[in-house]
């Protein structure tokens, strides 16, 4: 049996420090429905997958993550596991699947 995944929330501070971009970008997202969330204890904690997701689907928020963000870090990590540090091959790829899912012959 697999083991379930295990869920990583973060705030909106420290969302927003990490992306790179303003408190209110992410509010932003929230009120958007962009990022999901939960309310414990009053305050959100947003569910960390939703927001990589968010933040590599909108060009902005990328490049500021890049610029700001822990994205100007990536370069010092030495990542040799391709599964988390695809080549540019299977990106290419992934987006020609996303294009024929859209364009049905």
């Amino acid at each position: 049996m697999e083991d379930p995944k295990e869920i990583i929330r973060i705030s909106i501070s420290e969302a927003a420090r990490l992306f790179g971009v303003s408190t209110q970008t992410i509010r932003r997202a929230i009120r958007d429905d962009e990022i999901t969330y939960i309310v414990v204890a009053g305050r959100y904690k947003l569910n960390f997958e939703s927001l990589v997701r968010w933040s590599q689907e909108k060009t902005t928020v990328r490049n500021k993550s890049n610029e700001h963000g822990i994205g100007q870090f990536v370069h010092q990590w030495n990542i040799s596991n391709k599964l988390y540090s695809p080549s540019s091959k299977s990106v290419k790829r992934k987006d020609a699947e996303e294009k024929d899912d859209q364009n049905p012959a």
